[in-house]
């Protein structure tokens, strides 16, 4: 039944708003619709600790006190239920969708949730205020409320900036927070940095162009961004005159206490250094006992191999940032091609060639750390890997002799 009321609230809404947006008489559109009883917010959810949240979210909050009606506008609607949700969105396949809820139901969500929701009210004049309701009722119809996600450039945050800002008549300024030298890796960190699995992930599927340097509207893809740009901006209307964006800023759910991650014991760092304290210690064991322990390649070559043909099908993802990864140097799919013929070699005392392309790829890889961030613990899997095959190298030159 409540479920019911808040669609009823939501569908007089809509039929309130078109009403005032299709009458041209002004003296209709004011008894449709008075526009000094109306509020358009900005609202900011803080980061919580799910992976797909750990960013925080961005929402547009309409009231409208004479109608009693109150809803938020949510551009993150998503389902992990839609077949193969996880593969579409490492692709840039990812379709998410525009809603439209009972604000009490949103208020609510964050609430017991621990996330706090910062609301900034916005300055806007009457024209603005109806321009800005005419695109979302626009938006919601249904041909146009689905959208293909992209994290850095299309996402929950820029489209709820997009339709409040291009409805503005006159030019926004921000007045602060001058970071133009921030990439897009940079600034995800400051969110991920307990996370360390999660922060390792996005590092081995971000590539090259993830390090350059984002522009001030780029950087506003994450919410906290966004919200401190608002507080900060000034409306240079088309007279010249000057108005802050934002005319009041106040927590609508204060921020709680939110549950420590508990994630995997280990960071990536002591994995990769337990990783290299193996691999080389059973390299000098190979060394010194001059043995062919030729099933330890089989499975590096398995796993560097394996991780490969993800990066490789990076390269066809939608997502740019990820197109050009120097970490395939290292992960590279080459090892699941050659694994036998080089094997093979290594059984009777032989190099294989792949082996010594292999070699130079690894130390192309540690010289492209110079101008890519890699994930964390990469550097010391190369440099275990180079080692081994120096080691091995050397081994069967020596075997030859």
């Amino acid at each position: 039944m409540k479920r019911f009321i808040s669609l009823l609230g939501y569908f007089s809404l809509l039929v309130c708003l078109s009403y005032a947006n299709n009458t041209s008489a002004q003296p209709h559109v004011e008894s449709g619709l008075d526009m000094d009883s109306v509020e358009i917010s900005l609202l900011t959810c803080r980061p919580r600790q799910n992976v797909y949240s750990l960013y925080g979210h961005t929402a547009i909050r309409v009231q409208d006190r004479q109608n009693q009606l109150d809803i938020a506008v949510n551009y993150g609607m998503f389902s992990f239920e839609k077949p193969f949700f996880i593969l579409r969105f490492v692709f840039g396949l990812t379709d998410y969708s525009m809603d439209i809820e009972d604000f009490e139901a949103f208020r609510i969500y964050y609430a017991t949730r621990g996330a706090g929701v910062r609301q900034q009210t916005l300055n806007l004049t009457k024209d603005e205020k109806k321009a800005i309701i005419d695109a979302i009722i626009k938006n919601y119809e249904p041909q146009n409320r689905v959208y293909r996600y992209n994290y850095f450039y299309d996402n929950c945050t820029t489209r709820a900036r997009d339709i409040l800002l291009d409805n503005i008549n006159g030019t926004i300024r921000y007045r602060t927070r001058n970071k133009n030298s921030e990439s897009y890796r940079e600034m995800i960190h400051a969110y991920n940095e307990h996370q360390r699995w999660a922060r390792f992930g996005n590092d081995l599927l971000l590539g090259i162009k993830a390090d350059f340097p984002t522009s001030h509207e780029q950087q506003q893809f994450l919410p906290d961004n966004l919200r401190k740009d608002f507080d900060n901006a000034v409306i240079i209307d088309k007279d010249g005159g000057k108005r802050p964006l934002v005319s009041d800023s106040t927590w609508v759910v204060l921020p709680g206490i939110q549950p420590e991650w508990s994630g995997f014991p280990l960071s990536p760092t002591s994995c990769a250094i337990i990783f290299f304290v193996v691999v080389t210690a059973f390299s000098i064991y190979e060394r010194c006992r001059m043995k062919m322990l030729w099933g330890i390649d089989v499975l590096l070559m398995s796993l560097t191999g394996a991780c490969g043909i993800i990066l490789f099908a990076m390269v066809f993802s939608q997502h740019p940032t990820v197109s050009l990864n120097l970490q395939i140097l290292l992960l590279n799919p080459c090892s699941l091609i050659f694994l036998y013929p080089t094997v093979r070699c290594l059984r009777r005392n032989v190099i294989h060639v792949w082996l010594k392309a292999w070699a130079v790829l690894i130390v192309l890889f540690l010289l492209g750390g110079f101008f890519q961030h890699y994930a964390e613990g990469m550097i010391i899997v190369a440099s275990s890997l180079l080692i081994r095959y120096i080691l091995k190298f050397d081994q069967i030159v020596r075997t030859r002799q």
